[in-house]
């Protein structure tokens, strides 16, 4: 049996409204949830699922960890390469989407830009720029 962690399956994302974090990720990523109950609904994005798990249900996940709120900030953002992130940003606007910041060329050879769900969990679209061949 390989004891290997190098795939992630699923992200499950804590909210305190599922109804409008489910608005949300359908407006942005469409489809519809491949699972959902009262406390959750789950969507097939790429390779992974996100789970929006309704805060008061998280607990039992994650015991005796504590779940954050909202309030403390944000502690991690996930990524989607895109093959043009001027136009993943005009969709998103077009959409409603507010960006917390970006489009920007960031010196790493990356052009960035953040939006943030609902809940406060930060989503960044990114595009390499870097030349051709450069390490």
């Amino acid at each position: 049996m390989d004891a290997s962690l190098k795939d992630v399956s699923a992200i499950s994302l804590f909210v305190e409204d599922l109804v409008e974090a489910k608005a949300f990720y359908q407006t942005v990523f469409g489809g519809s949830p491949i699972f959902e109950d009262g406390n959750s609904a789950v969507f097939n994005i790429g390779n992974t699922m996100i789970n929006l798990l309704l805060v008061s249900a998280a607990h039992e996940l994650i015991e005796p960890a504590l779940v954050g709120t909202r309030q403390a900030g944000s502690r991690f953002q996930l990524s989607i390469f895109v093959d043009d992130v001027d136009a993943a940003c005009a969709r998103l606007v077009r959409s409603g989407i507010e960006l917390l910041n970006g489009p920007i060329d960031r010196p790493w050879g990356m052009r960035t830009a953040a939006f943030a769900d609902p809940a406060g969990h930060v989503w960044e679209v990114a595009q390499d720029i870097s030349p051709p061949g450069a390490a």
